[in-house]
């Protein structure tokens, strides 16, 4: 069958390549997996719009949505013709596209105001966002708006925020912790059915202190017991989440009445574990397996740690212009300061860190200044913070 440059059948007189569609969605999203010829020319959006009247030949109820290109792992961001032409592969084979649903957000939601920076976000629970300001405090919007809770407390801006108990079944005592450039981590309880009038401020239960810098980033052991965090000092700190007398880490408990009741005992904890070997600036932590733990620097390099030797068991230097070495012990890459990592894929596998794709699936331009933060929310939102002082959740932007 030949396609034009439309999606549809018909006589056309361009250069046509083979090609057979696949897709690890489920069905009604697969379309019959005999090869077929389309125009050369066909660009991402008339492979969407061919894809969906394949879909639409098999369901006549079908509804039309964007879709996503990958040949060999990688996006399909120009015309077929120019993407294999820059690739070196053959047009003289059945070429194989995979298809998935495009990220479309839906609609742009009131900003929530700050009183400065938005210098961190979390959207890992539902229920609610939790940001931090260079104001010192940390806040939980339960909507665009919403502020239902501010964690008073740091002396210094915050840098980073993370739900420490994201998934729990109760919304009663939930966990979150913040980080600041007072050097301190905090830890505080609240309950997402709490709707205050007005927003309810509270205090942390657990400071913990021993950084000798600010700290930059903080992350959640996948269980909830305990957090890490990354500092200016160059080293990375391992703390337990619980205050029981158990707690080798607890050094005081403190106690202060509000409106002539008794509030909850604050306790300081010290530091379980130091991690040390970054020569500069620990700029992003993420601890995405409880044995487990990746950093990344300003020294150019992000580095995986065992958290029961304490020792570091990938070390991933950058390093401008060189070609990658092994991927067990050294990984060349670029010359950039790392600010930002993540970690994913099939146990673990695959590493992000700084960098940007020239191809991106969308622009949010919402922001009047530098954005600072990002995360998503809800598994379709958006959220972002910036020095325009606002959170912003983002829905319905177009995929280019």
């Amino acid at each position: 069958m030949d396609i034009d440059e439309n999606g549809g059948a018909g006589d056309v007189s361009s250069r046509q390549v083979q090609v057979r569609f696949v897709t690890k969605l489920k069905p009604p999203y697969k379309v019959p997996q005999a090869s077929i010829s389309i125009p050369a020319n066909l660009t991402r959006f008339g492979l969407s719009a061919l894809v969906n009247n394949l879909l639409q030949a098999a369901n006549e109820d079908w509804n039309a949505e964007p879709f996503d290109f990958l040949i060999d792992g990688e996006l399909v961001r120009m015309s077929l013709e120019e993407f294999l032409l820059a690739k070196g592969i053959s047009a003289e084979k059945v070429l194989e596209i995979e298809y998935f649903k495009a990220v479309a957000p839906r609609k742009e939601e009131e900003p929530s105001l700050h009183d400065d920076w938005v210098s961190a976000v979390d959207g890992s629970n539902d229920g609610y966002i939790l940001t931090g300001c260079y104001d010192g405090f940390g806040r939980i919007w339960r909507a665009a708006g919403i502020c239902t809770h501010e964690l008073d407390g740091h002396s210094g801006p915050v840098t980073s925020v993370c739900n420490v108990m994201p998934r729990a079944e109760s919304s009663i005592d939930q966990i979150v912790a913040t980080a600041s450039k007072d050097r301190t981590l905090r830890l505080w309880k609240f309950g997402v059915e709490e709707s205050p009038d007005q927003p309810k401020k509270i205090r942390a239960f657990k400071i913990l202190r021993g950084h000798t810098a600010a700290v930059q980033s903080i992350a959640a052991e996948p269980l909830g017991d305990m957090v890490c965090s990354g500092s200016w000092d160059c080293s990375v700190n391992l703390w337990n989440i619980n205050a029981s007398d158990s707690d080798g880490g607890l050094v005081s408990v403190k106690k202060r009445r509000k409106g002539g009741e008794d509030e909850e005992p604050q306790s300081e904890g010290e530091a379980l574990t130091t991690l040390v070997g970054h020569t500069q600036c620990v700029s992003s932590v993420v601890w995405p397996q409880r044995g487990t733990i990746y950093s990344a620097s300003w020294d150019h390099s992000v580095r995986r740690w065992d958290v029961e030797t304490g020792k570091d068991s990938l070390n991933i230097v950058s390093e401008l212009s060189l070609p990658p070495l092994s991927v067990e012990k050294t990984l060349l890459f670029g010359g950039k300061a790392i600010n930002c990592l993540d970690i994913g894929g099939e146990s673990s596998a695959l590493i992000a860190a700084g960098g940007s794709d020239p191809w991106p699936l969308a622009v949010i331009d919402t922001h009047k200044d530098k954005v600072l933060c990002a995360d998503w929310w809800k598994h379709d939102s958006v959220i972002s913070g910036g020095a325009d002082s606002k959170l912003r959740i983002s829905s319905g932007i177009s995929v280019q």
